[in-house]
């Protein structure tokens, strides 16, 4: 009976003991869970990671310029000297592309086209990109004119850049058909060059002498009849 008493108190005991230490542990971990020291540590921690944030946050908007925009000022008609001191102001940067066709609106040298655009919103240090105006038209090849209608002429002078001047007339056959063609009065031809923008004087021929022509003619052999049937 004793030996089975100390069986079981044997292969009891590891349990007991377990149990005694755990529930020993448990009250400890309450007990500080409870206390003035855990509380402390949590409160501490969390100002630690407050401020960890905080800070992270600022590097970040020191880095990126967060919630800094600069609006992109208005270059046009600018010298390339004076843009790049109003953007260096500003801590803008300027690339030039190219220059475009000669405009008369701006002066020569002068930045006619932008991007991005006045008035967009960029960070410091953003490239702005500008194209400047020639100094004078460029040339383009005069196309052949002559026997075309006003109807084909002046979209093509359009679409070199040139206009239509002076309109003149005189007596041919074809209305509107061109027949000369002029530039400050000198006659030009298919090849010659002139400068974009030019106006391109007209001589038309009015329609009206093919008319005049058959209507003599008409005239002329009707008296012809009439003179042979007189002999007759």
């Amino acid at each position: 009976m004793m030996k089975q008493n100390y069986h079981f108190f044997s292969n009891e005991l590891p349990l007991v003991f377990l149990y005694l230490c755990g529930n020993r542990i448990f009250m400890s971990l309450r007990k500080f869970l409870t206390s003035k020291v855990f509380f402390t540590q949590v409160a501490i921690a969390l100002v630690i990671v407050v401020a960890l944030a905080f800070i992270i946050l600022k590097w970040l908007d020191f880095t990126t310029n967060h919630g800094e925009e600069i609006t992109v000022p208005d270059l046009s008609k600018l010298s390339v000297e004076a843009a790049e001191e109003k953007l260096d102001a500003l801590d803008l940067e300027y690339v030039l592309l190219d220059t475009t066709d000669f405009q008369a609106g701006y002066p020569k040298f002068s930045v006619v086209k932008q991007d991005p655009a006045p008035g967009y919103k960029v960070k410091e240090g953003r490239k702005i990109y500008i194209k400047i105006n020639s100094d004078k038209y460029q040339s383009v090849t005069m196309p052949d004119l002559v026997e075309k209608t006003l109807r084909q002429v002046e979209p093509t002078l359009k679409s070199l850049g040139l206009e239509v001047g002076k309109k003149t007339y005189k007596p041919y056959l074809g209305k509107d058909m061109v027949l000369e063609v002029y530039l400050n009065g000198k006659k030009l031809k298919a090849g010659d060059k002139v400068s974009k923008a030019s106006k391109i004087d007209l001589v038309l021929g009015d329609g009206k002498v093919g008319y005049e022509e058959e209507i003599d003619t008409v005239d002329t052999n009707i008296d012809s009849e009439t003179t042979v049937e007189d002999e007759f």
